[in-house]
This record gives structure tokens, C-alpha cells and sequence, in this order.
């Protein structure tokens, strides 16, 4: 792997600062395909569409009452969906800025919400330990389907093609196919704060409160490898796969973003990597195309762009 993947070189390529959240940002994502844009939600109960070649912010939505813990972008990049304290669903228009619906149903908080292929389907889990799946295209207000096999609360799932994988605080990450009606429960032994599959759906990333990043065989529930010297033993953090696949990314509590080699689990150098954030590092997300290209979310109340340059 070049060098210029590693924390180092991301480190003095700070590209630009998104900064006008007051308070935690929780959630950072990025725009479907090759699109150059960033949404952010956080506790000033904001969404935030941003240019980060710019650093320019575009839109704020302001609809929710309490603190937006997770949004997610349609595959056209014409809405998205957004939840948090509210425990409703909220999906926006992203050109008007306007709600299209709100969709309550939970007992607590919704910690995750994220969209199916087609933006057809949206599942949502919660504080209240169930994951909820509603159709956006029908007009009655019922779920269509609730998980409700977690001991805990939700922290994070993802909807893949034809199964839904959930990360919970009992320690577990659940796997639904929901072709064949089935569950497959690995037990990982600590509160688990994100999942990503890797893009052949064959892995998975799971994040928990041990501070550890572990890469899981999705069919087996085998682990593969395990990535340590982050600190993540009180906040959600987010970890991610690097670009092709060849690294692996998590921010941690002491606003240090950490890198591994995907393969033998090294720290890519330096090791330990700089500080670049004030506070805790919530979420790490790698351009969906752009090599090198990420953002990191903290509860500093900044998003950095980071970029790579040539050597």
C-alpha cells in the first residue's frame, strides 16, 4: 500500500473544514455515485448540505425537535431520510428543503435509519430495541415488517440486496435474509457501534466498545481479522473500509484516526497517528470513488475533508 494512504498523509492534506454545526455532529455521508456533496446531521438538530471542494454549506433543514443521530441519501440523491431524538422518521426533499413525510412508530430514540436500493423501503432502529421497516411508496402509517430479536438498543444496520444486518448493544450483529425467512446471530461479546459490509457483501466491519475493529466473514460469522490501538469504549464511533478495499479506517475517543493494513491488521504510519480533532471522532466515511478522499465527523462540531495529493 503507498504511504500517502496512511493518517500521515491525510494528516497535512486537510482539504476543508465544514464547520457551522453547534455542538456533536453524529453522522457524515456522502453523496450517492460521484456526486460532490456532504450531508451532516448533529445535536443542534440540523441536516447540513455542504460543498466540500469548497467548504461552503448549500442548504441547512431544520424540521427535527431534538439532536439527528443518522441520515441516509436516495440512490438519485433527490431525498434523503434523517432520524434521531424525535423517534420519528423524517424523509426531505433535498432541492426544497421540505419533509415529505414523517413517520412515527418507535418507543425511543431511532439511533439508524438507512434506505433500500431504490429508495423504496426505509429500515430504522431504535433505542427501543426493534428495527422497523416501513414502505415509503404505500399510505398507511404501519411498518411492514419488525425485527424484534435484539436484548438492547439498535446502534446500526444496513439494508443489503435481500437481507438486513443490525448491530445492537446486547453484544450482537443480526443478519436477516429476508428472502429465505432466516437469522443468523453472531455474537461479537460487546456493544456494537457500526456494521459496513464490504462492497461483495463476503465481510464485514463491526466496531465495538472494546476498542476493537473486527473484519467478519459474513456467511460464517468467522472472524478474520482484528484491528486495536483505538480508543472506542463510551461513544458510537464508525470505522470504514478505505478505497479498493485495501485498508481499513476508524476514528477513536482521543480524535486520532487510525488506518490497518486490511491484510495483516498493521497500523499504517505513523503509529500512534496525530490528533485531528478536539473531541471524539463519531464517524469516518471514505469517498465512494475518490481515492484517498474522506471525511471525519466529531463532537467538536466540525467535518474535515481530507484529501490525498501527490507525493
Amino acid at each position: 500500500m503507498a504511504p500517502s494512504r496512511g493518517p500521515t498523509a491525510l494528516a497535512r492534506n486537510l482539504h476543508t473544514t465544514l464547520g457551522n454545526h453547534k455542538g456533536p455532529v453524529h453522522v457524515a455521508r456522502y453523496a450517492k455515485g460521484t456526486a460532490k456533496y456532504v450531508m451532516t446531521g448533529g445535536q443542534d438538530r440540523t441536516v447540513r448540505l455542504w460543498n466540500p471542494t469548497l467548504g461552503t454549506e448549500i442548504k441547512s433543514y431544520s424540521a427535527h425537535g431534538y439532536e439527528v443521530l443518522s441520515l441516509d441519501i436516495s440512490h438519485d440523491n433527490s431525498k434523503f431520510v434523517s432520524s434521531g431524538g424525535d423517534r420519528q422518521v423524517f424523509v426531505w426533499d433535498v432541492m426544497t428543503g421540505k419533509t415529505i413525510r414523517r413517520i412515527p412508530g418507535h418507543m425511543g430514540r431511532i439511533n439508524v435509519v438507512e434506505l433500500n436500493t431504490d429508495a423504496s423501503v426505509v429500515a430504522s432502529g431504535s433505542f427501543d430495541s426493534t428495527v422497523r421497516l416501513w414502505d415509503l411508496k404505500a399510505t398507511n402509517r404501519q411498518a411492514i415488517q419488525v425485527l424484534e430479536d435484539a436484548h438492547d438498543a439498535i446502534q446500526t444496520l444496513h439494508v443489503g440486496n435481500g437481507y438486513i444486518m443490525t448491530g445492537s448493544v446486547d453484544g450482537h450483529v443480526r443478519t436477516y435474509d429476508l428472502r429465505m425467512g432466516e437469522l443468523r446471530t453472531d455474537y461479537i461479546g460487546f456493544p456494537v457501534t457500526s456494521i459496513v459490509p464490504s462492497q461483495d457483501d463476503q465481510t464485514y466491519l463491526v466496531t465495538t466498545l472494546d476498542s476493537h475493529v473486527r473484519l467478519m466473514d459474513a456467511t460464517t460469522g468467522k472472524m478474520l481479522n482484528d484491528f486495536t490501538g483505538q480508543t472506542v469504549t463510551t461513544y458510537r464511533c464508525r470505522s470504514c473500509f478505505g478505497h479498493g478495499e485495501a485498508s481499513i479506517m476508524c476514528g477513536d475517543e482521543k480524535g486520532m484516526l487510525w488506518a490497518w493494513d486490511l491484510l495483516d491488521a498493521s497500523v499504517l504510519s505513523p503509529n500512534p497517528p496525530p490528533v485531528i480533532h478536539d473531541k471524539v471522532i463519531t464517524w469516518v466515511e471514505h469517498h465512494p470513488t475518490e481515492d484517498g478522499e474522506l471525511i471525519t465527523a466529531s463532537a467538536d462540531g466540525t467535518v474535515k475533508v481530507w484529501k490525498n495529493t501527490p507525493q
